[in-house]
């Protein structure tokens, strides 16, 4: 499963969705996790009430089954979930390699509902790749 992480120094959960300079990416199983790539994001991304710079990020956040933010705003949490991903905020900045061990171990055990839903997801989309 694809999970993405909002950051601006690549090793910490750090950033605001909106704001974020990069979104980390990671293939995510029980067994472990891979990197995949890193997209970044130029321009100002502090400018409030522009909504045009969620376009791209949830074009590259498509087909994760989580987002790790620091924050995000209702309309961009709103476009996140729509496309059948689940945001979750983080408290304070969080290293990127402990939440994905962290993630791991849940997938090992018994993930909660939302989880195995994703999961079930990623299965029916695997199997029909092949």
């Amino acid at each position: 499963m694809k999970v993405a992480f909002a950051t601006q120094d690549l090793q910490r959960v750090d950033a605001h969705f909106g704001w974020a300079r990069n979104i980390a990416i990671y293939d995510v199983g029980s067994e472990g996790y891979v990197f995949l790539n890193v997209v970044e994001f130029q321009g100002d991304l502090k400018e409030d009430g522009d909504e045009d710079k969620i376009v791209p990020k949830i074009a590259a956040i498509k087909g994760c089954a989580i987002l790790y933010v620091a924050a995000i705003g209702g309309s961009a949490a709103a476009r996140v979930v729509a496309n059948k991903i689940h945001p979750i905020k983080v408290s304070k900045p969080e290293n990127i390699l402990v939440l994905l061990e962290r993630l791991k171990r849940v997938l090992k055990g018994t993930p909660p509902p939302w989880l195995r839903k994703a999961l079930a997801k990623d299965q029916k989309r695997t199997d029909f790749d092949e």
